[in-house]
């Protein structure tokens, strides 16, 4: 094995997908190490020498499942996730969004594409930067509301706390560093960290429904976040 193989941690309470992608993803230069649950994943990431580089996590596991792990993983740091799932509706990926996965592959699948999916986002993974580009102590105030980065909440005209999930909150950042643009699902799906999500997956229209409704923006006639049929979303504000 290359002292440069990219290393992945492989959950999967199914041992045959664990043979088959362990063997698989070796022939791509893919240091793989496979387990079956939560416990089993904490232990290896405890027991690694060297850091992960990427995780392959099922959605259906045995005592926690895969949102419930991705939800730890992230609370740890950035390590890139991808999810597993026999689901593939779109309300979850939004889930999977929301707590920080970086795309979603649907069983069953190509073995080819997964690789093609893991080089995708461990090069965007690369050269990723923070999405916010204000200091993180200043607020950004737009149309009467203000955006906390530190809290990662917006204050409404009325002075109302509103809370942001982080992909609602990342979605926004993306809006307000480039307003009066039109920006393609592709773009806001990137920045919600489906990385490599085709570009019309519903779940950037849903993302943008569930920020619409925390900003009090009529879905049926939008002021702030405007659809443009065939081309995406622009954020239709002065950021000030």
């Amino acid at each position: 094995m290359s002292a440069t193989a990219t290393r992945l941690l492989i959950v999967d309470d199914d041992p045959d997908i664990r043979s088959l992608l362990g063997q698989y993803l070796q022939a791509y230069a893919m240091q793989c190490t496979c387990v079956a649950d939560g416990a089993a994943m904490r232990d290896a990431l405890a027991q690694a020498q060297a850091a992960f580089d990427l995780v392959i996590l099922d959605l259906m596991l045995p005592g926690e499942d895969g949102l419930t792990l991705c939800r730890y993983l992230r609370s740890q740091g950035e390590l890139p996730i991808i999810m597993l799932t026999a689901r593939g509706e779109a309300t979850d990926r939004v889930v999977g969004l929301e707590l920080g996965a970086d795309d979603y592959v649907v069983k069953p699948f190509d073995p080819r594409e997964l690789v093609a999916r893991i080089h995708t986002i461990l090069r965007r993974s690369s050269r990723s930067q923070p999405v916010a580009s204000s200091s993180p102590e200043q607020d950004v105030r737009f149309n009467g509301w203000t955006l906390s980065h530190l809290k990662r909440q917006i204050t409404t005209p009325q002075q109302l706390l509103v809370p942001l999930s982080n992909a609602e909150y990342r979605l926004l950042c993306t809006f307000i560093e480039r307003p009066q643009r039109v920006l393609s699902r592709e773009q806001l799906l990137d920045a919600a960290r489906g990385r490599s999500v085709e570009a019309f997956d519903r779940s950037i229209d849903l993302l943008v429904s569930r920020l619409r409704q925390k900003l009090g923006d009529d879905p049926r006639s939008p002021q702030l976040l405007k659809t443009v049929r065939g081309e995406g979303y622009l954020f239709d504000c002065k950021v000030g």
